[in-house]
């Protein structure tokens, strides 16, 4: 199993309709939260897609791979690095956001 992430940018978000306010007819609206999951789903597939892609560059550099520099291999790598802490925060939030939930007296 595969548990790696991508990184999130504001262009990746526009694209995947992150950034868009649901329709009034959609879960979303609703209030059920699934177009959420979704996003969330989204998100954490790119990130995981982008530590793929750094992983895979890193095993053709070190194949010696004359088309695959360096440069691009450490920059995928970071991008995959800052993908994957942004992911982190966000979960740590939402844990964190959780446990506030849950500790609050009714």
């Amino acid at each position: 199993m595969d548990m790696r992430l991508t990184p999130l940018s504001s262009q990746g978000l526009a694209g995947t309709g992150a950034l868009k306010r649901p329709a009034a007819g959609t879960a979303a609206a609703g209030g059920t939260g699934a177009a959420f999951a979704d996003n969330l789903k989204a998100a954490l597939g790119k990130v995981s897609d982008a530590q793929n892609q750094a992983s895979k560059l890193q095993t053709q550099v070190q194949l010696g791979n004359p088309n695959v520099s360096l440069e691009e291999t450490m920059i995928a790598m970071q991008k995959a690095q800052i993908g994957f802490q942004s992911a982190l925060h966000v979960r740590n939030r939402m844990v964190q956001a959780y446990s506030d939930i849950m500790n609050m007296s009714v």
